[in-house]
């Protein structure tokens, strides 16, 4: 799955727009390697996104195309943030 497509879906980033920005801007790193919003995911990557003072860090622990906001963070494990 798409990077940015999976930040929306898990609801890491509320919109795929801010998370295709996010990408673009240097911002978030999959496996410590700067990620583009088209670099695929997979279960048991890790993303880190850094948003001013702000960082996070979770394992990717499921992929799903859809889920209802209540399953959303099981779809990750957070490392730090």
């Amino acid at each position: 799955m798409r990077l940015d497509k999976y930040l929306k879906i898990s609801r890491i980033i509320k919109r795929r727009t801010v998370a295709k920005e996010a990408s673009e801007k240097g911002r978030v790193k999959v496996n410590n390697k700067e990620a583009k919003p088209g670099t695929e995911v997979k279960v048991g990557d890790i993303i880190e996104i850094q948003f001013g003072d702000n960082a996070f860090k979770a394992e990717i622990t499921e992929i799903k195309e859809h889920v209802s906001k209540d399953e959303a963070g099981g779809m990750y494990r957070i490392i730090e943030g």
